[in-house]
């Protein structure tokens, strides 16, 4: 895993867009984010039984295995949005880039390769996109059925109940969209 501040330039989504300015894992942590790496799928399914994780599914993000939608999903995948329930992927193979926004809404990129494990809390503010090589193989985990839900950023999901949450474990006032 990698963490920098997002360089905001015009370019395709996938490229790096790394300003130069690293994200330590501490702040990280104090976003909500959760990080480990683990070769082994068994430190992960010991993590899922800790966290009460009942559920997984794997996916697979390329051009070959969804064909002429991949470069319409992966927009799509690029919308600022929040989620209701943690987010937790485990990079399986390939890789991609996951934005958060920061305490003062700028954007952090996180760069997961294989066997890098990411759980984003409820209600965070985020962005998936593949990188280069249009290519990532994650397990998705989740503690009861999934609900894929994206709540793409508008002055509603602003006052969502888990954003507020998720705004007060921070200690954070809310950012109005934009």
């Amino acid at each position: 895993m990698k963490a920098y501040w997002f360089d905001n330039l015009p370019g395709d989504q996938r490229e790096p867009h790394n300003s130069g300015r690293e994200v330590s894992a501490e702040y990280l942590d104090q976003l909500g984010i959760k990080y480990f790496n683990y070769p082994d799928l068994a430190d992960v399914n010991a993590l899922a039984s800790q966290r009460s994780y009942k559920n997984r599914d794997e996916i697979t993000i390329s051009p070959k295995t969804m064909g002429d939608v991949y470069e319409e999903k992966v927009k799509n995948f690029f919308n600022e949005h929040l989620h209701e329930d943690e987010e937790i992927r485990y990079i399986l193979d390939g890789g991609g880039f996951f934005d958060v926004r920061s305490e003062g809404d700028d954007w952090v990129r996180i760069k997961l390769e294989k066997h890098d494990l990411m759980i984003m809390p409820a209600g965070i503010y985020h962005r998936f996109t593949t990188d280069t090589q249009n290519y990532t193989k994650a397990m998705r985990l989740f503690k009861e059925d999934p609900k894929w839900t994206p709540l793409n950023r508008s002055g509603e999901t602003d006052q969502n109940q888990y954003r507020q949450e998720y705004l007060k474990t921070r200690g954070a006032d809310p950012i109005a969209s934009h």
